[in-house]
């Protein structure tokens, strides 16, 4: 705080602090707040607002529990976002290694440009791209046909297997950068020291690498795990009705069942859920808030 008000004086800083202050009330709080007020209260006629009936109820909540349906919806989804978690951290992990330890520093500009020209297309498009991809004439199931791995095409659609796949290309970027960025300060001659003394490269990532790149690899999973269970234009286009997501069932409650209080009442277990998910990404590789600001 010091730095900042010494470089750019008290004027400037007091109107940043300023404006980062409103952003966080009229964006963040609030919302959350009036949320959490919804989310608390039945869903009445506005005839009844404010009557007796008004009051604030756990029913919102505990319709989760005894809808079995929505239940076992929201448990896949944990459960898939998860597995994209890990499929993403499985495919990223070795690029950002090599775009931070052994890729040339003149070529870096060159990858990293690679990776993002294509995050400049809107998600939607990206996604529908993916549809063009997996659909049953599409050209993945020609090359697999081709390949003979299929002996005909199959349905990639419609299914977890399509939104897997569409989720891990769409937030790729959100696991590479936050691993790149923590592996690039590590020292190379550890590395070097350690083949020196007969390591393999499994032992060294396992005894070196991972250890440094904790904190990355954490911010990584945090911001894929929870932008995947928030996610809805991915699962909506890839989907189907066996492969529905909990934010569909929100999205249900608010604008098609016209029950705001439900809606809201999910939505903050999906909140709940994503916090509690963060909490466990720290504690399981021991990393702080400050690490992870970093």
């Amino acid at each position: 705080m010091g730095g900042v008000l010494r470089r750019y004086g008290p004027v400037l800083t007091a109107a940043i602090l300023l404006a980062v202050a409103v952003w966080l009330l009229l964006l963040v709080v609030l919302p959350q707040l009036l949320m959490v007020d919804f989310s608390f209260r039945p869903s009445l006629p506005p005839s009844k607002a404010g009557g007796p009936e008004d009051v604030y109820t756990l029913r919102n909540y505990a319709t989760l529990w005894t809808n079995q349906i929505h239940l076992a919806i929201f448990l896949k989804t944990i459960w898939a976002s998860s597995l994209v978690t890990a499929v993403t951290l499985a495919v990223c992990y070795p690029v950002a290694f090599y775009m931070a330890q052994v890729a040339p520093r003149r070529r870096l500009p060159l990858l990293v440009l690679m990776l993002v020209v294509p995050f400049w297309i809107n998600e939607l498009l990206r996604t529908f791209a993916w549809y063009i991809i997996l659909a049953f004439n599409g050209p993945l199931n020609a090359l697999l046909v081709g390949l003979g791995i299929f002996s005909e095409p199959q349905r990639l659609l419609g299914g977890d297997a399509g939104v897997i796949i569409g989720m891990v290309y769409v937030y790729i970027l959100f696991m590479v950068f936050p691993m790149m960025n923590a592996m690039e300060s590590l020292d190379r001659n550890q590395i070097e020291a350690a083949r020196d003394l007969g390591a393999g490269w499994l032992r060294i990532h396992r005894r070196i690498v991972i250890p440094h790149a904790k904190p990355g690899i954490a911010v990584g999973c945090i911001m894929t795990f929870m932008l995947a269970a928030g996610s809805y234009a991915v699962p909506a286009l890839l989907g189907g009705p066996q492969s529905r997501w909990f934010t569909e069932v929100i999205y249900n409650w608010f604008f098609e069942g016209g029950n705001w209080n439900q809606g809201a009442a999910y939505a903050f277990i999906l909140l709940i859920l994503c916090v509690a998910f963060i909490l466990l990404m720290m504690r399981l590789f021991r990393v702080g808030l400050t690490d992870i600001a970093k």
